[in-house]
């Protein structure tokens, strides 16, 4: 979802033949060593991953690793609640794995949830869309929404934070016939309250090539079926929160598509679904 977030791989057999993938990538406020510990103990904790291989080095600036090659694996596609309970069911089962986990922050988060950055501005600085002419001239309804998400979002900003993987779509899944078969892009994680983390994959759990907004209905089910899976109701708050976490991803996406004079799918389905979910998270 965001260009800075953009790693360079490279896959490698070494001498006993082993394949392995060496991943390199700009790490300004060293978020990665935090991202792959939390991939590493998940590998550890026997959650479908490619395990680290190295700690984090840094290497000319750069932050590398290495890790084992993990192909294989089928995208999950369609939107429906059946997918939206088997996407949760695995979100849940790694939030477990996670939860007392105690590293440092993985901060800032990644844009497309940095709704609590401390830029000055609605959005997270981002030196490319900053400069686009357009920048100061997002339609109207667009910034309304964004502008109520946000309020709601900061206003529970005092719950506990836990570690989370902050990119849950579909094109970071693969799955075989029996299951699972792997998760990608650890450099994902982020430090959010457990309700906005699920929130947030909740309304992108379907996203592929084209980033979109999940439909009401199967939003509902990806959260009913975390709660399940967790053993445990979100309170009143948690439950607003997460509605309003659902939105930011697909703000971000709907952003840069004006921006970039692309095709306006996610810009559709926020100033369509908007409404109703800013109801539902109390804003």
């Amino acid at each position: 979802m965001g260009v800075s977030q953009m790693a360079e791989v490279v896959g490698v057999r070494l001498d006993d033949g082993r394949s392995v993938v060496i991943k390199s990538r700009s790490d300004p406020t060293a978020r990665a060593k935090t991202c792959v510990a939390v991939q590493h103990h998940a590998a550890d904790a026997g959650f479908p991953c490619a395990r680290p291989l190295t700690d984090v080095t840094d290497l000319d600036g750069l932050a590398v690793h290495a890790e084992e090659w993990r192909p294989g694996g089928e995208l999950l596609r369609g939107d429906s609640p059946e997918i939206a309970e088997r996407s949760a069911q695995l979100y849940a089962q790694l939030a477990v794995i996670v939860e007392d986990l105690r590293l440092s922050p993985p901060l800032p988060n990644p844009e497309w949830v940095n709704w609590d950055h401390d830029g000055p501005g609605l959005w997270p600085p981002n030196e490319l869309h900053d400069i686009r002419p357009l920048a100061t001239q997002l339609p109207p309804p667009l910034v309304a929404i964004a502008t109520r998400a946000r309020a709601r979002l900061m206003k529970s900003g005092h719950l506990p934070r836990v570690l989370g993987h902050a990119d849950w779509e579909a094109q970071n899944l693969r799955w075989n016939a029996d299951g699972p078969h792997a998760v990608h892009d650890w450099d994902s994680i982020a430090w959010l309250p457990e309700a906005a983390l699920v929130g947030a994959a909740s309304g992108a759990f379907a996203s592929a090539e084209i980033p979109t907004l999940m439909p009401l209905h199967s939003s509902e089910a990806f959260i009913a079926a975390y709660e399940n899976a967790r053993g445990r109701t979100f309170a009143v708050e948690e439950r607003e929160l997460a509605w309003a976490a659902s939105l930011w991803p697909a703000l971000h996406n709907a952003r840069a598509e004006f921006l970039w004079h692309t095709q306006p799918v996610a810009l559709t389905e926020v100033l369509t679904q908007g409404e109703e979910r800013l109801r539902r998270a109390g804003a």
